[in-house]
């Protein structure tokens, strides 16, 4: 069974930096788009990045563009999420999510992807 596994929250000052990461266990890991989403309290969650096999990535929400950056490690079965200039509005639950149906496209809705992991928080003080 297909695993998935955040880690890398935490609380951090605003402008600070964290690198979440995302390890998936079993499955076809080089085939999946991955991608991370979040949840803020209250709201609904959101596509935050996907990356595909080829390493194409896709930006869903205009505020991390340019100070949040996807990445994998196929070798590791690994997915990143390196978050720099942090800011309180990024406070959530940070949740990774593999599409394994061998697609190019990076879909930016929940219900394309297949697995999830359990998410890790992520808290910004101002």
């Amino acid at each position: 069974q297909v695993q998935l596994v955040e880690s890398g929250g935490g609380l951090v000052q605003a402008g600070g930096s964290l690198r979440l990461s995302c390890v998936v266990s079993e499955g076809m890991f080089s085939t999946y788009v991955m991608g991370w989403f979040r949840q803020a309290p209250g709201k609904e969650r959101e596509f935050v990045a996907g990356i595909n096999r080829s390493g194409s990535t896709k930006y869903g929400v205009d505020s991390v563009k340019g100070r949040f950056t996807i990445s994998r490690d196929n070798a590791k079965n690994t997915v990143y999420l390196q978050v720099d200039s942090l800011k309180p509005e990024d406070t959530a639950v940070y949740y990774c999510a593999a599409d394994d149906d061998r697609m190019i496209a990076i879909r930016a809705i929940e219900r394309a992807y297949d697995y999830w992991g359990q998410g890790t928080q992520v808290t910004v003080s101002s």
